[in-house]
Parts: C-alpha cells; sequence; structure tokens
C-alpha cells in the first residue's frame, strides 16, 4: 500500500463551521465592547461606571449572538432538510430521471457522457439521497448548519474578545482609559484577523488590515458620539 493511502489528509473547508462563528464571536465582542467603553468613557463618566457598562455589554452581547447565530443557522438548516426531504421523495417516486440529473451534472464538469452515467449508476447504487445532497444540492458533512455548534462558539468567543477591552479598563489610568482601550483593542483586533486568515488560509496581511479597519472606524464614530452626548447633558 503507498504512503498517500496511510496518509489522511486536511482539509481548510473541514473549520468552516466553527471557524466562522469563532471568528464573528470574537471580533464582534471586541469591536462592540471596546466601542462601548470608548463612547462611554468619551462622555466623562467614571472608571467604575465604565467597567459595569462593559460587564453589561459582554453578558448582553453573548447572549444576543448566541440567540442570532442560533435562530440564523437553524434557518439554514430547516432548508437543507426541506430539500433532503424534496430530494428524497423524487429518489422514490421517480429514480431514472434523478440519474439523468446526476449524470448531466458529471458531464457539465467535464466527464464523458458514458462514464458520467456509470459514475452515477454507482454512486447511487451505494447512497443515492448522500451523492445528490452533495453533488446536486452542495450539501457535505463539511458545510452542513450546526446550529448548536455555532451559537455555543459564538457566545463563547464573543465573551472571550469582549473581556479583552475590560481588562484594559481595569489597568489604565482613570484619565487615559480611552486611548489605552482603543489602542489595545485594535491590537486585539490585528492579531484576531492574523490568527482567523491564518487558521482558515487566507490572506493574513488582507484581513488584518480590514478587520482592524473596520474596528477603527466603529470606536471613533462611538467616541465621537459619546462626546456630543456628554457636553449637551
Amino acid at each position: 500500500m503507498s504512503r498517500l493511502h496511510l496518509h489522511p489528509e486536511s482539509h481548510l473547508v473541514d473549520r468552516i463551521g466553527w471557524l466562522r462563528a469563532a471568528v464573528l464571536g470574537a471580533n464582534d465582542g471586541i469591536v462592540s465592547t471596546s466601542s462601548l467603553i470608548v463612547g462611554v468613557a468619551a462622555a466623562a463618566t467614571t472608571q467604575n461606571e465604565v467597567f459595569i457598562v462593559g460587564i453589561a455589554g459582554l453578558v448582553a452581547g453573548a447572549m444576543s449572538m448566541a440567540a442570532g447565530e442560533y435562530v440564523s443557522v437553524s434557518s439554514q438548516s430547516d432548508t437543507e432538510r426541506a430539500d433532503l426531504a424534496r430530494e428524497r421523495k423524487e429518489l422514490s417516486e421517480n429514480i431514472g430521471l434523478e440519474h439523468g440529473e446526476l449524470t448531466d451534472i458529471y458531464v457539465k464538469r467535464g466527464v464523458d457522457r458514458e462514464l458520467a452515467r456509470r459514475v452515477a449508476e454507482q454512486l447511487m447504487a451505494k447512497d443515492a439521497l448522500a451523492t445528490h445532497a452533495r453533488d446536486e444540492l452542495g450539501i457535505s458533512e463539511f458545510t452542513t448548519a450546526r446550529p448548536m455548534q455555532a451559537a455555543l462558539t459564538s457566545a463563547a468567543t464573543f465573551a472571550v474578545g469582549a473581556a479583552m477591552p475590560l481588562v484594559m479598563v481595569v489597568i489604565s489610568p482613570a484619565n487615559m482609559l480611552a486611548p489605552i482601550v482603543s489602542a489595545a483593542s485594535l491590537g486585539f483586533l490585528a492579531l484576531l484577523g492574523a490568527i482567523g486568515a491564518r487558521a482558515g488560509g487566507a490572506n493574513v496581511f488582507r484581513a488584518t488590515v480590514r478587520v482592524t479597519f473596520w474596528g477603527a472606524s466603529a470606536m471613533g464614530l462611538t467616541a465621537a458620539i459619546g462626546t456630543i452626548v456628554g457636553r449637551a447633558v
């Protein structure tokens, strides 16, 4: 047996289910909490009040992320189940037509028609529904929706991301709270962008610049609003 068959391959797409939720959760945790802290600090409140607001933002944000991810991914899961149920019905009612559809799919991908017909026949003989789910509907074990995994991952990573600017509130001097939190949060975002890009096989520099730019924009806007509101009241 060749060494190729003894070496299981690990593909980056295997991580797509949890990586998207993890990066989104951590990024949102850093951006929303640091923006909230900077905005409130700009309104000239005390350091303790800023910390309490940050804690409230962490808890509310984590719960919101969990609920939002669960609802949205559940909708995707419901759609996948509906498509599979319809495909199962079509296979039971007209398997010949489904065989023809699968053959046409392989032909469009560049396979000779006779070979495509035989491949479709053999794959359907093994597991017709799984074959059509993968090649006709684009549903696979790697991309299938997992609502609970997405919800828990997003909530946990949001909390971790939100905790970073909160730590800076505790250790920063009161008169330097906003600039220190802003600078540290941008550093955290840059690191997160690099780690996420590395894990997903994307361009590290582009991902780092992208996440840092939008984080800086969010913090700048909330700081400006906080300053205006603080002066008004």
